[in-house]
């Protein structure tokens, strides 16, 4: 059954779209290319609702053949963003490609370049049309309207995964090997089973300057997205594939990319040879942003090649874990068919995906708030604006983090508990609501309080539990105790002093190292330089305790 997955996503690879007059009009993707074309005159179909702020364009009228066809089409004219027949005219390369802004894209100036195209209205006699997506089919039309019974197919829901392709398009790769390459993901992509509710997919090729392809929210139908890998270019250049990683980790996963929420994410790195640059960093990156990163590695470096590799532990230093699971090694990407299952089965085992979950998404961050005489009111506003900066690093939801507040004087007001608000919007709005009390200081109970009654209900839960006790002077109770029990309840403690805050309490209630757990600034102004050192403890307590 999967080996005849595999032949249609071959077959769906290439074949133009036939209308009905018998013209062959060719179905292209909204990143496809004029270079990209290989006949001086040619038939497109543009897709509809292509985003127009990703169109590279250079040019007015003609334009240098790396701009985006579709996007020199809506540019000069030619179609809207409802997306059309558009009719490619290879053309001699020439000097100055001029800026122009028009029909909502800016195109860029491009000094000289080898060749050129430009754009007219194509037929509108074919029968299918590019409707907000790229349209495809094996056979020639009937002139009956399509089917859409596969653009609606959810997919395999047993796989759920949003998961980007990082692909090698670097020199060590070269042209053939290249095309090879995207043939493996394509087959690949077909036995995931891609769909509205099963593993989005997206494309990102690694170069001297990563280049994302596609999105995860640009095709959810494995024909759309089998045209927009046949439709991908080969870039050239070093392979920077620590740059890439880190650039799709931090760029590609957005809500707005069409990153779903609680879906594990992927990036599969295909990496022909060796990297240019460093890796471990970028793993690190990937990591800290709940990307589970898989290495397919493809010929590996030569014992005479070694000796160009900065660092020959590069796979064990990327990849979510160490552990043999992440790493996937082919000798050649001839013959790769037999590879296609076992990787699909990896991509599938959400079970396995152990960097999921990051500081970012998996906390509980209690604030316990000295509201003592001794602070003031505008002082007191400035805590509060330092609470809310912490608050805003994190992923708050439902699924996600979790915040909590707790006033206290020598009595204890609880503002918030953790399950009052599972937005971050509500939840700063919760903190901006937060009134002054004014009175003496009992740190020691304050602990023993928040302790019991805001982390005591969620102590069985996935997050892990941090305080962070902010207070300006002496506490009239012991700290140590209480400190030492909330601790021990699994409570990782953050002190932050201000002003008369003794040093030796706040390293009493500070969880060890204590060094790195302890803060201090003699002026409430100072409170905001703190936050990203708090927030990259938080960050590196979360990753010790999952190593």
């Amino acid at each position: 059954m999967w080996l005849s997955a595999l032949l249609l996503g071959a077959f769906l690879l290439s074949g133009p779209v036939r209308g009905s007059d018998g013209s062959a009009s060719t179905a292209i993707t909204c990143f496809t290319r004029g270079l990209d074309l290989r006949k001086g005159t040619e038939d497109v179909l543009c897709p509809a609702n292509c985003p127009l702020w990703q169109f590279y364009v250079f040019g007015d009228g003609i334009y240098a053949s790396l701009s985006s066809v579709c996007g020199a089409a809506i540019h000069s004219g030619v179609i809207t963003n409802t997306g059309g027949a558009v009719r490619v005219q290879t053309l001699p390369g020439q000097e100055n490609y001029p800026a122009v802004n028009a029909n909502g894209i800016q195109s860029q100036v491009l000094s000289r370049w080898a060749s050129s195209f430009s754009v007219t209205a194509g037929t509108r006699s074919t029968a299918l049309e590019a409707v907000g997506r790229s349209v495809s089919t094996a056979r020639p039309s009937t002139g009956k309207r399509p089917k859409k019974t596969l653009d609606k197919k959810a997919g395999n829901k047993d796989c759920k995964a949003d998961i980007a392709f990082l692909i090698d398009g670097s020199y060590n790769i070269g042209q053939r090997r290249f095309n090879l390459q995207k043939n493996f993901v394509g087959k690949v992509a077909v036995m995931l089973g891609i769909g509205t509710e099963g593993p989005h997919v997206g494309v990102v090729q690694a170069s001297e300057h990563p280049k994302i392809e596609f999105y995860l929210k640009n095709f959810t139908a494995t024909k759309e997205v089998l045209f927009a890998i046949k439709e991908l270019g080969f870039r050239g250049g070093n392979s920077n594939t620590g740059k890439a990683l880190k650039y799709t980790a931090q760029k590609f996963f957005s809500l707005e990319n069409g990153a779903r929420k609680g879906i594990p994410k992927i990036i599969v790195v295909f990496l022909d040879g060796w990297p240019s640059d460093d890796l471990e960093e970028a793993g690190i990156v990937a990591r800290e942003f709940g990307v589970n990163v898989f290495i397919v590695s493809v010929a590996k470096p030569t014992t005479e090649e070694l000796g160009m590799v900065q660092d020959i532990g590069f796979v064990d230093k990327a990849v979510c874990r160490n552990n043999g699971f992440f790493s996937y090694q082919m000798p050649t990407w001839f013959g790769t068919t037999k590879y296609v299952k076992p990787l699909v089965q990896k991509l599938c085992s959400h079970e396995q995906m152990l960097c999921s979950k990051t500081c970012y998404n998996s906390v509980n961050i209690g604030f316990l708030i000295d509201g003592s005489s001794s602070i003031g009111e505008s002082n007191f506003r400035l805590v509060l604006e330092f609470v809310s900066n912490v608050a805003k690093a994190f992923e708050i939801s439902d699924i996600g983090s979790k915040v909590a507040a707790v006033q206290f004087t020598y009595d204890q007001r609880t503002e918030f508990g953790f399950t009052d608000f599972v937005t971050k919007d509500k939840v700063l709005s919760a903190i901006r609501g937060i009134h002054y009390m004014s009175g003496g200081t009992a740190t020691g109970d304050a602990i023993s309080f928040t302790t019991r009654n805001v982390f005591g209900p969620v102590k069985d839960g996935p997050n892990k539990n941090f305080l962070i006790v902010l207070t300006d002077g002496q506490s009239y109770d012991d700290v140590r105790g209480p400190a030492a029990a909330a601790q021990k309840a699994g409570i990782t403690v953050f002190s932050v002093g201000v002003a008369w805050a003794p040093l030796d309490d706040l390293k009493d209630m500070a969880s060890e190292p204590r060094e790195s757990h302890t803060f201090f600034t003699r002026e409430f102004t100072g409170l905001e330089q703190m936050v990203p050192d708090i927030i990259r403890g938080i960050c590196k307590d979360f990753l010790d305790s999952k190593q």
